[in-house]
């Protein structure tokens, strides 16, 4: 492959919006493993939301797709490759992007919980608000009434 054709191919798998239309593979090999990625994609984001065993497992799966990403692109860039070959690794990055887009999209894994933290973090910020305004800022150093 000659180097303008490397570098075209390496300018699509960066471009913004190279995942538009495109599909998750079926199957791809990510660490020497055979993964149904598009049937683990899509059985993650039917669920509202994804229990916490599950999400270790997502989170496993995005750190591999990425270093599988990795690999293919460096690939591309220092392996003596065909374009033919070329093309199929740009079409396989480009499907693990969107599959790791779906799996950077997912909702919170409980919601409930997250509203929860959410609002005792604002009634802490609140409080202290409160006490530096009114001036009882337990910070103070020499108080002696407490």
């Amino acid at each position: 492959m000659k180097e303008y054709e490397r570098k075209q191919l390496l300018e699509r798998i960066e471009r913004d919006g190279a995942t538009v239309g495109a599909d998750i593979p079926d199957r791809i090999d990510v660490q020497g493993e055979s993964v149904n990625l598009r049937e683990f994609v899509f059985e993650i984001k039917r669920r509202d939301t994804v229990p916490p065993g599950e999400r270790e497992r997502v989170d496993r799966a995005k750190v591999n797709l990425r270093r599988e990403r990795l690999q293919r692109k460096q690939r591309i860039e220092d392996d003596d490759i065909s374009r033919e070959e070329g093309e199929r690794l740009v079409q396989a990055v480009i499907g693990i992007d969107r599959a790791l887009n779906a799996l950077e999209n997912l909702g919170p894994t409980n919601l409930e919980a997250e509203i929860e933290a959410q609002e005792r973090a604002d009634k802490k910020r609140w409080t202290n608000f409160l006490k530096k305004v009114l001036g009882e800022d337990d910070g103070r150093a020499g108080r002696l009434d407490r």
